[in-house]
Protein backbone atom coordinates (compact mmCIF):
# COMPACT_ATOMS: atom_id res chain seq x y z
CA UNK A 1 0.00 0.00 0.00
CA UNK A 2 1.17 3.41 -0.89
CA UNK A 3 1.77 5.58 2.25
CA UNK A 4 1.30 9.54 1.47
CA UNK A 5 2.42 12.07 4.04
CA UNK A 6 1.19 15.75 3.57
CA UNK A 7 3.02 19.16 4.30
CA UNK A 8 1.10 22.31 4.65
CA UNK A 9 3.28 25.17 4.19
CA UNK A 10 3.72 27.57 6.29
CA UNK A 11 7.34 28.39 6.27
CA UNK A 12 6.96 32.08 4.68
CA UNK A 13 7.95 35.75 6.20
CA UNK A 14 4.10 36.43 5.29
CA UNK A 15 5.45 39.95 3.27
CA UNK A 16 2.12 40.36 1.50
CA UNK A 17 0.52 39.89 4.64
CA UNK A 18 2.09 42.60 6.14
CA UNK A 19 5.11 40.53 7.95
CA UNK A 20 2.62 38.04 9.98
CA UNK A 21 2.85 34.38 9.98
CA UNK A 22 0.13 33.64 7.35
CA UNK A 23 -0.86 30.21 8.50
CA UNK A 24 -1.40 31.66 12.30
CA UNK A 25 -3.66 34.42 10.57
CA UNK A 26 -7.59 34.29 11.56
CA UNK A 27 -10.04 33.10 8.66
CA UNK A 28 -13.60 32.81 9.94
CA UNK A 29 -12.58 32.66 13.56
CA UNK A 30 -9.56 30.38 12.98
CA UNK A 31 -6.23 30.23 12.04
CA UNK A 32 -5.53 29.51 8.34
CA UNK A 33 -3.19 26.72 9.12
CA UNK A 34 -6.53 24.76 10.97
CA UNK A 35 -8.52 25.25 7.80
CA UNK A 36 -5.43 23.23 5.87
CA UNK A 37 -4.89 20.46 8.15
CA UNK A 38 -8.70 19.87 8.35
CA UNK A 39 -9.06 19.61 4.91
CA UNK A 40 -5.28 17.85 4.25
CA UNK A 41 -5.35 15.39 7.78
CA UNK A 42 -7.84 12.64 6.55
CA UNK A 43 -6.11 12.56 2.69
CA UNK A 44 -2.82 11.38 4.28
CA UNK A 45 -1.15 8.88 6.26
CA UNK A 46 0.87 11.89 8.06
CA UNK A 47 0.60 15.02 8.49
CA UNK A 48 3.50 17.76 8.81
CA UNK A 49 3.14 21.55 9.04
CA UNK A 50 6.56 23.75 8.07
CA UNK A 51 6.93 26.53 10.12
CA UNK A 52 10.15 28.31 11.08
CA UNK A 53 8.37 30.49 13.60
CA UNK A 54 5.86 30.33 16.12
CA UNK A 55 6.36 26.40 16.19
CA UNK A 56 5.08 26.13 19.56
CA UNK A 57 1.83 27.94 18.05
CA UNK A 58 1.44 25.22 15.26
CA UNK A 59 2.32 22.15 17.64
CA UNK A 60 -1.72 22.41 18.45
CA UNK A 61 -3.04 21.29 14.76
CA UNK A 62 -2.23 17.54 15.34
CA UNK A 63 0.66 17.61 13.07
CA UNK A 64 4.58 17.35 13.53
CA UNK A 65 5.95 20.56 12.83
CA UNK A 66 9.23 21.17 10.99
CA UNK A 67 11.15 23.89 9.91
CA UNK A 68 13.31 24.39 6.83
CA UNK A 69 16.98 22.58 6.53
CA UNK A 70 18.56 25.61 6.25
CA UNK A 71 16.62 27.95 7.96
CA UNK A 72 16.81 30.69 5.81
CA UNK A 73 13.34 31.16 4.36
CA UNK A 74 14.18 29.25 0.94
CA UNK A 75 10.47 29.28 0.26
CA UNK A 76 7.66 26.54 -0.62
CA UNK A 77 10.97 23.78 -2.06
CA UNK A 78 12.08 24.13 1.15
CA UNK A 79 9.62 22.79 2.79
CA UNK A 80 9.02 19.98 0.35
CA UNK A 81 12.61 19.16 1.22
CA UNK A 82 12.18 19.04 4.93
CA UNK A 83 9.23 16.81 4.47
CA UNK A 84 10.87 14.10 2.18
CA UNK A 85 13.98 14.17 4.53
CA UNK A 86 11.78 13.42 7.32
CA UNK A 87 8.95 10.88 6.23
CA UNK A 88 9.53 7.15 5.25
CA UNK A 89 6.07 7.34 3.31
CA UNK A 90 6.04 6.72 -0.76
CA UNK A 91 4.72 10.10 -1.62
CA UNK A 92 4.25 13.57 -0.26
CA UNK A 93 1.72 16.32 -1.07
CA UNK A 94 1.94 19.55 -0.45
CA UNK A 95 -0.66 22.98 0.28
CA UNK A 96 -0.41 26.28 1.28
CA UNK A 97 -1.66 27.63 4.60
CA UNK A 98 -3.64 30.17 2.79
CA UNK A 99 -5.61 27.72 0.41
CA UNK A 100 -8.34 26.82 3.46
CA UNK A 101 -10.86 25.50 0.66
CA UNK A 102 -8.77 22.84 -0.50
CA UNK A 103 -10.17 20.18 -2.39
CA UNK A 104 -11.15 16.97 -0.02
CA UNK A 105 -10.55 14.86 -2.97
CA UNK A 106 -6.53 16.48 -3.81
CA UNK A 107 -4.40 14.03 -2.67
CA UNK A 108 -6.74 11.25 -4.07
CA UNK A 109 -7.01 12.71 -7.56
CA UNK A 110 -3.40 13.59 -7.90
CA UNK A 111 -2.31 10.10 -6.96
CA UNK A 112 -4.47 8.87 -9.78
CA UNK A 113 -2.87 11.54 -12.05
CA UNK A 114 0.67 10.32 -10.99
CA UNK A 115 0.34 6.74 -11.20
CA UNK A 116 -2.08 6.73 -14.74
CA UNK A 117 0.84 8.84 -15.73
CA UNK A 118 3.91 7.38 -14.83
CA UNK A 119 4.96 10.57 -13.33
CA UNK A 120 7.59 11.48 -10.18
CA UNK A 121 5.22 14.79 -9.79
CA UNK A 122 1.73 15.89 -10.37
CA UNK A 123 0.13 19.30 -9.86
CA UNK A 124 -3.00 20.68 -9.77
CA UNK A 125 -4.44 22.76 -12.39
CA UNK A 126 -7.64 24.69 -12.86
CA UNK A 127 -9.16 26.55 -15.16
CA UNK A 128 -6.20 26.56 -17.27
CA UNK A 129 -3.96 27.42 -15.02
CA UNK A 130 -1.16 25.81 -13.03
CA UNK A 131 -1.48 25.31 -9.06
CA UNK A 132 2.24 23.74 -8.95
CA UNK A 133 2.31 24.45 -4.96
CA UNK A 134 -0.64 21.57 -4.63
CA UNK A 135 1.76 19.06 -5.93
CA UNK A 136 2.34 15.35 -5.11
CA UNK A 137 5.76 14.32 -5.57
CA UNK A 138 7.57 10.54 -5.41
CA UNK A 139 10.38 10.60 -2.85
CA UNK A 140 12.63 9.95 -5.51
CA UNK A 141 12.53 13.83 -6.42
CA UNK A 142 14.79 14.35 -3.39
CA UNK A 143 17.89 14.28 -4.66
CA UNK A 144 17.23 16.86 -7.96
CA UNK A 145 15.33 18.56 -5.24
CA UNK A 146 17.81 19.53 -2.97
CA UNK A 147 20.24 20.08 -5.93
CA UNK A 148 17.99 22.39 -7.35
CA UNK A 149 17.73 24.31 -4.12
CA UNK A 150 21.48 24.21 -3.79
CA UNK A 151 22.15 25.51 -7.11
CA UNK A 152 19.95 28.54 -5.90
CA UNK A 153 16.74 28.15 -7.33
CA UNK A 154 13.38 28.59 -5.66
CA UNK A 155 10.58 28.86 -8.39
CA UNK A 156 8.41 25.66 -7.67
CA UNK A 157 6.60 25.89 -11.32
CA UNK A 158 10.49 25.82 -13.10
CA UNK A 159 11.75 22.58 -10.65
CA UNK A 160 8.47 20.89 -11.46
CA UNK A 161 8.83 21.44 -15.08
CA UNK A 162 12.47 19.91 -14.74
CA UNK A 163 11.01 16.41 -13.61
CA UNK A 164 8.86 14.06 -14.79
CA UNK A 165 5.49 15.86 -14.15
CA UNK A 166 1.87 16.04 -15.03
CA UNK A 167 -0.86 18.47 -14.58
CA UNK A 168 -4.10 17.00 -13.01
CA UNK A 169 -7.48 18.68 -14.12
CA UNK A 170 -9.67 20.29 -11.05
CA UNK A 171 -11.94 22.78 -13.75
CA UNK A 172 -14.44 21.79 -11.31
CA UNK A 173 -13.11 23.42 -8.16
CA UNK A 174 -10.86 26.05 -9.95
CA UNK A 175 -11.89 28.38 -6.05
CA UNK A 176 -10.93 25.33 -4.14
CA UNK A 177 -7.37 27.06 -5.12
CA UNK A 178 -7.79 30.43 -4.15
CA UNK A 179 -4.92 32.07 -1.70
CA UNK A 180 -5.83 34.31 0.88
CA UNK A 181 -2.39 36.36 0.28
CA UNK A 182 -3.39 39.88 1.94
CA UNK A 183 -4.94 41.16 4.46
CA UNK A 184 -8.01 42.33 2.20
CA UNK A 185 -8.34 38.87 1.00
CA UNK A 186 -9.59 37.42 4.13
CA UNK A 187 -12.51 39.78 4.27
CA UNK A 188 -13.75 37.77 1.10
Amino acid sequence: MTRIAGVILAGGLGRRMGGADKGLVDYRGRPLVAHAAERLAPQVNELFINANRNVDRYGVYGARVIADRDGNFLGPLAGLSAALHETACDLVVTVPCDSPNLPEDLVGRLAEGLRSAGADVAVAQAAGRLHPVFCLCRREVLATLDRYLAQGGRRVEEWVRSRNWVAVDFDDKPEAFRNLNTAEDLQS
